[in-house]
Formats: C-alpha cells, sequence, structure tokens
C-alpha cells in the first residue's frame, strides 16, 4: 500500500470517528435536554396535583370543622328543645292535676246538687252499694222489685216522671271531695215516694256536659301543649332550612385576618409532597419552602441539605392560594440539588452504550491501522526475505553452474585434481543450497504444526561442545573468542536432538556474525530448580528495546548498520522461539546498544 492510500484511509476513518463522536454528544445533549424538560413536567405536574389536594383539604378541613361546629350546635339545641319539651309535659301535668282537683270540686257539686234534690222529691231516700242493688233488684234475693231512674236537669229541675217547679232544697252535703274519688260510675238510691212504695233511683257520677266539658278542656291542654313543642321546633328547622354551609365556609375562607400559616397544615404537606413525587417515580431528595408572594418572609423550611441555598435553574415554584382575592395566597418552592446528577444517573444506560460505541469504534480504528502497518511491515519484511533468500539461491547456483560450464572443459576434465575440486564444490554448494532450503520448509511445517519432533534424553553440555566443533571454521574466520562454562550438574533434558543443535547454531551464529571487532562469545550452563538455563552472551552490537521486542517476529531483521555483509531471512529467532515452546521451555533476550547481547533459554529437566 501506497504511503498517500495509507493516509487517506487514515484521515477518512479519523474524520468518520470524530463525526460519530460528535453525532454522539449531540444526541446525548439532545438526550439530556429531553429528560430535563421531563423531569420538570414531572415535578410541575405533581406541585399542581399537591397545590389541589391542598385547597380541596384546607376547604375540607373548614367545612369538617364547621360541620362539626354546626353538629354541636344542633346537638346542644335538641338538648335545650327536649329540656324544654319536658318543661312543657311537666307543666302540662301539673296544670292537668289542677284541673283534676277542679273537676273533684265540680262533680262534688253537682253530685251534691242532685242528691238534695233526690231528698226533696223522695221519702227516706238512701244511698246503696252495688251490691245491694242486685240483690233488692228483680231476680234478687230480696222481695223488693222496683227501679226508678232519676235524672236531674239543673236548668228545669226536674226528675223524670215528676215535676217541680221551686229550686232544690239546700241540706248538709252528702259528698265531699275525698269519697268523690271512690264513687262508682252510677250511685244507686232506694227511695219511697208519697204512697210508701219503694223505688231505685239512679244518679250518673258524672252527667254528660260535664263529660264533653272536661273533653274540651282536656283538648284545648293538648292542643296548646303541641302548639308549644311546634313553636320550639321553628326556630332550629328555620336555622336548617336557612344554613348553607358552603356559603358560610368560602364567607370565613375569604376573612382578610386569616394568616397563611394557619390556612396550612405543614405537615400533611410534607406528607403528600413526599407520597406524590414518589407516584410520579420522583425520588431525589429534594427542600422544600412555603413563603408568603408579598413579602419575603419564610413560613416553613424542610431541607435535606441545609446547606445548598434554592438556586433558580434547581428551583421550581407556584402559588398555594391561587383563587384567594384579598389575601396573600403564598408560594410553594422545591429545590432539587442533586437535579443534573440525577437526569445524568437516568442517561447512565445512554452514555455507557454510547461510550462503549465510542470506545468500540476507537478500538476498530486503532486496530486497523495497526493492522495495515503490520501488514505493510510484513509486507516490507517478506520482500526482503524474498531478496535475501533469492540471493542466498543465487549465489550457490550460480557457483555450481559455473563449476557446471567448467566441467564441459575438455582440459578441466583431463586435470583429475581439478575435476575433484570442482566437484567439491558442486556438492558444497548443492549442501548449502539444500540447507536453505530445509530452514524455509521448517518454518512452514512449524506454522502449520506439522513438525514432529523426535524427542529423546540429550545431554545438553555434550550437545554445545559438539555445536561448537561443527563452527569451529566459522569462529576461526573471525578469530572468535569462547568462553565455556558447563557448571549445571544436571544437563539431560527431553526434546529433538538436531532441533537443539540447530537452536545452538543459531544463537552462537549470530552472536558470531553481529560483531564488529573480535567476537567474544561467553556459553554458560546452571540449574535452576526443576530447569536448565543456558545462556548465550557476546560482545556484538547489541540492539534497542525497541527491536529486542520484536527479533522474535517472523521475517524481522535488525537493522545492522553498516555491517552489510550479514545476510539472512528473518526466520532465525522465530524458529528458535517455536522450538524452545514446543519443548515446554522458554527463551529470554537481553541487549543493549553496543554493549553486546545476551539470551537465556530455560527447559525443564
Amino acid at each position: 500500500m501506497r504511503k498517500r492510500s495509507f493516509w487517506l484511509i487514515t484521515g477518512l476513518m479519523t474524520v468518520a470517528l470524530l463525526g460519530v463522536f460528535v453525532m454522539q454528544l449531540y444526541y446525548i445533549r439532545e438526550a439530556y435536554n429531553l429528560k430535563s424538560q421531563l423531569f420538570d413536567e414531572q415535578v410541575n405536574q405533581t406541585l399542581t396535583a399537591v397545590v389541589n389536594k391542598i385547597q380541596r383539604r384546607s376547604a375540607a378541613d373548614r367545612i369538617n370543622r364547621k360541620d362539626i361546629e354546626n353538629r354541636i350546635k344542633r346537638s346542644q339545641d335538641l338538648r335545650q328543645r327536649q329540656l324544654d319539651i319536658k318543661d312543657l309535659r311537666q307543666q302540662f301535668a301539673e296544670a292537668a292535676d289542677l284541673r283534676q282537683a277542679e273537676r273533684e270540686s265540680e262533680i262534688e257539686k253537682y253530685l251534691n246538687q242532685q242528691d238534695s234534690i233526690i231528698r226533696a222529691s223522695y221519702l227516706a231516700p238512701k244511698v246503696i252499694t252495688e251490691n245491694e242493688f242486685v240483690s233488692l233488684s228483680p231476680g234478687g234475693s230480696a222481695k223488693l222489685d222496683l227501679q226508678m231512674d232519676a235524672f236531674v236537669d239543673l236548668k228545669n229541675y226536674t226528675i223524670k216522671g215528676y215535676s217541680m217547679r221551686s229550686k232544690p232544697i239546700s241540706a248538709a252535703k252528702t259528698f265531699n271531695f275525698r269519697t268523690v274519688q271512690s264513687l262508682p260510675d252510677t250511685i244507686r238510691y232506694q227511695v219511697f215516694d208519697a204512697r210508701g212504695f219503694p223505688w231505685f233511683v239512679n244518679l250518673p257520677k258524672i252527667s254528660d256536659d260535664l263529660v264533653r266539658k272536661f273533653k274540651r278542656e282536656d283538648n284545648l291542654a293538648k292542643r296548646k301543649l303541641e302548639l308549644q313543642i311546634a313553636a320550639l321546633g321553628k326556630d332550629s328547622l328555620a336555622y336548617k332550612r336557612g344554613y348553607n354551609l358552603l356559603e358560610d365556609v368560602a364567607k370565613e375562607m375569604n376573612e382578610k385576618n386569616v394568616p397563611l400559616s394557619k390556612r396550612i397544615n405543614f405537615t400533611s404537606l410534607q406528607e403528600t409532597l413526599k407520597k406524590s413525587f414518589l407516584d410520579h417515580n420522583i425520588t431525589q431528595d429534594y427542600n422544600f419552602r412555603v413563603k408568603l408572594a408579598q413579602k419575603d418572609s419564610v413560613l416553613y423550611l424542610q431541607a435535606s441539605y441545609p446547606q445548598q441555598t434554592f438556586l433558580p435553574k434547581n428551583t421550581y415554584r407556584t402559588t398555594l392560594f391561587g383563587n384567594d382575592l384579598y389575601r396573600d395566597p403564598g408560594v410553594l418552592e422545591i429545590n432539587f440539588p442533586n437535579k443534573n446528577t440525577a437526569i445524568l444517573g437516568n442517561l447512565s444506560a445512554t452514555l455507557a452504550s454510547s461510550v462503549g460505541l465510542l470506545l468500540v469504534l476507537v478500538f476498530i480504528f486503532s486496530y486497523t491501522l495497526y493492522a495495515i502497518l503490520k501488514q505493510k511491515k510484513i509486507s516490507e519484511m517478506k520482500t526482503d526475505f524474498i531478496n535475501n533468500m533469492t540471493h542466498e539461491f543465487k549465489t550457490p547456483v550460480a557457483t555450481i553452474m559455473i563449476a557446471s560450464e567448467a566441467l564441459k572443459d575438455p582440459e578441466v576434465t583431463a586435470d583429475k585434481a581439478r575435476l575433484k575440486r570442482l566437484a567439491g564444490i558442486i556438492y558444497d554448494e548443492n549442501v548449502r543450497l539444500g540447507s536453505h532450503i530445509e530452514r524455509v520448509l521448517s518454518i512452514a511445517r512449524l506454522e502449520k504444526g506439522e513438525l514432529k519432533l523426535e524427542n529423546t534424553e540429550v545431554d545438553m553440555n555434550d550437545l554445545i561442545v559438539i555445536v561448537l566443533d561443527s563452527m569451529s571454521l566459522q569462529l576461526q574466520k573471525k578469530n572468535a573468542i569462547i568462553n565455556v562454562h558447563t557448571d549445571a550438574e544436571h544437563a539431560t533434558v527431553f526434546g529433538d536432538e538436531l532441533h537443539l543443535s540447530n537452536v545452538l547454531y543459531n544463537l552462537i551464529d549470530n552472536a558470531n556474525k553481529y560483531s564488529k571487532d573480535v567476537p567474544e562469545i561467553t556459553i554458560t550452563t546452571k540449574n535452576a530448580g526443576k530447569n536448565l538455563i543456558i545462556e548465550i552472551a557476546d560482545n556484538g552490537i547489541g540492539m534497542s528495546k525497541e527491536h529486542s521486542k520484536r527479533i522474535f517476529d517472523q521475517f524481522y531483521r535488525v537493522p545492522t548498520g553498516n555491517l552489510h555483509d550479514v545476510k539472512g531471512f528473518g526466520l532465525g529467532l522465530n524458529y528458535v522461539q517455536d522450538i524452545i515452546r514446543k519443548l515446554n521451555g522458554t527463551i529470554k533476550v537481553s541487549s543493549e546498544k553496543d554493549r553486546g547481547t545476551t539470551f537465556e533459554i530455560s527447559l525443564p529437566l
């Protein structure tokens, strides 16, 4: 990929990411504004509902109080009416007793008048009892069988069957006040006429005129009592019919001198606010206060956070009694100190998803750039690898070609020494070419997991000596100084001897190649617990930390500065790492620029 294309893609992705970021900020802001508006609407609706409840409750309290007062008054009036009725009835009873006494006096007078007339009209009149009358009457045990009904008309002074023109003869009273009550309804007289014949005279105890008179008096007294009782109930009835409770309460509520503190139950207001906010799913802490609308005077304050002030942006207010025309209507203010925190808390899911999406996009963008750069470097390393491989393959092929052409010359074939030398060159170059090919194929098999290790017990102290012996010519060409310290008492590991030798060969060969002056290579073995530690150190050109982190990557080659004679595929250390890992070991590197490099291999015993 060209740099221009890469930067173009990077710019476009950056612009797209910034666009997404700006859009997310816009939507978050809109969501915040929407949540804030919804919160404001919910609070205002709650305040309206609370004010309506407070107004209705205030009116209801006044109506109830007035109704209770009226009930008490009606109850008092009813008790007083009952007492008055009781007094009237008592007076009626006393008047009846008085009338009864007067009636008995009239009855006494009437009976004595009748008695005097009878005594003046007959001979030897005698009052008899009812039993005597029964025995003397027809059918009785006595022989006398006479009867006479007497009735005296007080106006004409006549007796039935006789007539009289004179007044009754006054005589002593036969009946008195005390005996009247015990008299029967009909008084029996036994009398004799002028010829001496016996008769019976019946005298009613009370005349019909008196009976009608007494009934008339009783009726008048009862009617008078009823009228008096009815008169007592007229005032209460008129009050009940003419009284309007709501009008009375309305008049009371419009009184100018009633202060706001007496029109509001603050405890009830607090409970109503709490319940209404919970009903509208508002659980944030709040402060509220009641103050006068016409004066800056606070009547009641309930604060969860006393140190917080009522800031305008977090405060909602409403009039408590908006219908009052003459009195201060009062103001209810609600303050939410943590309004923004609460709204952002409600947006936590939105914010989390937006931040998560942005992080995912940033990660994808970064990973894409990383992958592009990595692929670019891998592509460059593969190009270097192909160039190096071509160079490495080209040299032995060219040498073999030259030697083959020389063999075509009859003079060369005639010279057996030259022929033998050319044949040796061709063989050596073939071996070299085969080694390169085998190395590439081994890396490919390692990547595919097709490389099978033939693990056996290997003594690493002996293997180090064998590898150094096989590399003696290469080391002698650069006059390398080799220091071997095989101090490990237990150096036997379980692994593939061929690949372990290749590992040692690669590390020692790198230490030999990447040295400016005379290479000094130190090889040390030691035991650490159940592991064998192999260290290969040199005094070569070393490398920076940035390069030391990547030297085990495939195709990666550390820049060697002016050492242009050092060739390679960039596969050696990658191969070393893969082999060590397959043997359950680890490899580490420590290096400093121009001060050498140390590789440390750890293998389980």
